[in-house]
């Protein structure tokens, strides 16, 4: 038996990796654009007044737009996977999220930060579980060990809104639910796959099918269980966020774009240009795009109005295939207090930096194995 897990976790880690996807990685390439910048200029995003233009929608998204419960992000079937990606990026950051989770076992809801060279920050919902939400890390899109997700409990997800936060700086990231931390990262230099989120990111939000029937059996399992649609449609709400870019972290006044100066993927590596007081960051400054809005016809449940902006977010993943692997590594219920051994980029580092300020059941060897193959699918949806 364990024989025929680890061959399918490897096949689906090998689908991951190879799914992973950028339009460019600066760590890998010469050329690739400058990610542009959110800036000084604090952006707020509605929903409930309709489309924004700081978010491109993926080819075959259609959204709706009800002026209580936002955007809805709609699934009726395997293949819909509706995503939205921001124009810009923060280079450090907060971003709050109020969101409600779509119903439905083997439905996901997921909230990303990602960057040109794939290093990515997340939040996941599982449509099923009503008493729990999901966060992760990767670095440079690595897949090689899949041990740095946690279990956050949150009051039932999927019927009440709940304000999402990720705040991220130079020496430290927390995931944080209605203003309180549930988990820390602590950047402490360490390389390979336990590595630190710390280059320019973009928003990404959606929701997508875990549960489909041709999905690995593992990324079945992890989703919860093949997604019945005679029950759909089954419908995310992202109702608002809150975006601030740090512009490295380092004092900047104002951001137009950030720079990679060479290949190592480092923070101290990436140039703010347009900091200190010149170009001017006008671009952040968003405004309802003319889209006319339609009523979506909301759930018999009643939404609450959560939308603080002191702390907490949200994420997903669109195009880009590494907020796929996201799901993956998924597993980590129990609290993390010491070190843990991570093997990374050609040998071990030491991760003492993860600390899961959450509980829950414990994970087991198949659920960490069904993250995996979580990722894979995402991977092959996002393409």
């Amino acid at each position: 038996m364990l024989s025929k897990i680890f061959t399918t976790v490897a096949l689906a880690a090998s689908l991951a990796s190879a799914q992973t996807f950028t339009a460019c990685d600066p760590t890998k390439r010469d050329g690739c654009p400058n990610p542009k910048a959110v800036g000084a200029k604090p952006v707020d995003v509605d929903f409930r007044k309709g489309a924004n233009s700081f978010f491109k929608p993926a080819d075959g998204t259609s959204l709706k737009y009800d002026n209580g419960l936002g955007a809805v992000f709609s699934i009726s079937k395997e293949t819909d996977a509706p995503t939205i990606s921001s124009n810009q990026y923060i280079f450090f950051g907060q971003v709050d999220v109020t969101v409600r989770a779509a119903r439905g076992v083997g439905v996901v809801t997921s909230f990303v930060l990602q960057s040109d060279d794939l290093d990515e920050i997340d939040w996941e919902w599982l449509g099923g579980d009503a008493t729990q939400v999901q966060t992760n890390f990767f670095s440079k899109g690595c897949t090689d060990t899949y041990d740095r997700g946690g279990f956050s409990p949150v009051a039932d997800p999927v019927n009440q809104f709940h304000t999402y936060t990720i705040k991220w700086t130079p020496d430290q990231l927390d995931w944080i639910i209605d203003g309180a931390v549930v988990r820390t990262l602590k950047n402490t230099g360490v390389a390979g796959c336990a590595g630190y989120p710390q280059t320019p990111m973009q928003i990404k939000l959606g929701t997508w099918v875990g549960g489909r029937k041709d999905a690995p059996q593992g990324t079945i399992d992890w989703a919860g269980g093949i997604t019945d649609f005679t029950d759909a449609p089954f419908d995310g709400y992202y109702q608002s966020l809150h975006i601030q870019d740090y512009m490295g972290g380092q004092g900047a006044t104002s951001a137009s774009e950030y720079r990679y100066t060479d290949r190592s993927g480092t923070w101290q590596s990436i140039k703010v240009v347009g900091g200190n007081g010149g170009d001017s960051d006008s671009s952040s400054s968003v405004k309802p795009s003319s889209t006319k809005s339609t009523s979506a016809k909301p759930t018999s449940t009643k939404a609450s109005s959560t939308t603080s902006h002191t702390s907490t977010a949200t994420t997903l993943s669109t195009k880009s295939s590494s907020a796929s692997h996201s799901a993956s590594s998924s597993a980590e219920h129990a609290t993390t207090s010491g070190p843990s051994k991570t093997s990374g980029n050609g040998g071990s580092a030491t991760n003492s930096a993860s600390s899961t300020v959450s509980t829950g059941a414990a994970p087991t060897m198949v659920g960490n194995m069904a993250a995996v193959g979580a990722a894979a699918l995402f991977g092959y949806l996002a393409l």
